[in-house]
């Protein structure tokens, strides 16, 4: 008689021969998936320096916010190639992509909402001088997004590899201009001063561009590439500004109005960064259509 028959199992399989749903199984000559995300290094970065459960989540929060940055400037300086050559249609959907980490980055102040006043000042003597603000790669990405401040290099004086990285953001053409110097090319008129000004400096309002952008918005569809580039960098403004403004509303819930460890005048700094157009006349032109 089958044992099968009397209601017997079969035998386990060994851990060798164990499968599962036709999953591989046996790891031992093949690379793993952490290894190839190196989850051991990115698992093991967390170090929190207080004796208080709620570090962790305020670690996490920005480690993750910093990966999803380091993206955002991979799409970005390629972006920034792609307009600059001319070639739109893969540009546009990178635009697409980094408006909607920004939404994701958007959404994850809210996990940090989750820290109240007193489990924050729990935390906050560990962190001594430490803050966001010092932060390299959200000040590349405002450097390649035209909000230029030479004396933000100061910041990383100290950390050589940083401070040339930054140096060479600051000094090379945003995004905004190379969409500018398209427009030349395409043939609308752009002032030759507005052409030739110091990358260096933070995009300014120019009457020049200001009208070439409505040549566009007036006529679409005969300048349809531009006008879609146009409405891309308007929604990727748009994601950033909802970013800023959820990051203000979570450090006012979480410390009120007090100075930011960084040395800032915290919320009421952050406010003023609200009020930074990086593409002006874009946003400026919706008052003439």
């Amino acid at each position: 008689m089958d044992p099968m028959d009397e209601g017997e199992q079969p035998p386990a399989p060994s851990p060798e021969n164990a499968q599962w749903h036709g999953a591989r199984m046996d790891f031992s000559q093949a690379m793993r998936y952490g290894d190839y995300l190196g989850l051991e290094q990115i698992l093991s970065a967390q170090h929190p320096l207080s004796p208080d459960h709620n570090e962790m989540l305020f670690i996490v929060q920005h480690q993750t916010g910093e990966l999803w940055i380091k993206l955002m400037l991979h799409e970005l300086q390629a972006v920034r190639t792609l307009v600059a050559g001319g070639d739109l249609p893969p540009a546009f959907k990178m635009l697409a992509r980094v408006a909607r980490i920004m939404d994701q980055l958007v959404h994850a102040w809210d996990v940090l909402a989750t820290m109240t006043p007193p489990e924050y000042s729990a935390i906050r003597p560990y962190l001594a001088a430490s803050s966001g603000f010092q932060s390299f790669q959200y000040r590349e990405l405002e450097f390649i997004l035209g909000n230029k401040n030479p004396a933000m290099l100061a910041v990383h004086r100290d950390a050589p590899g940083q401070h040339a990285r930054l140096e060479r953001e600051l000094h090379a053409p945003s995004i905004y201009d190379e969409a500018v110097r398209l427009l030349a090319r395409s043939g609308l008129a752009v002032s030759p001063e507005r052409l030739a000004r110091d990358p260096g400096l933070p995009t300014a309002h120019d009457d020049s561009v200001m009208a070439a952008w409505l040549a566009v918005y007036r006529d679409p569809g005969h300048h349809w590439a531009l006008y879609e580039l146009a409405e891309k960098l308007v929604d990727l403004e748009t994601a950033f500004r909802f970013w800023r403004f959820r990051h203000v509303s979570t450090v006012e819930r979480i410390i009120g109005f007090k100075a930011g460890t960084g040395g800032t005048a915290g919320v009421s700094y952050l406010r003023k960064m609200l009020d930074v157009v990086l593409f002006p006349e874009l946003f400026a032109l919706r008052t003439k259509l």
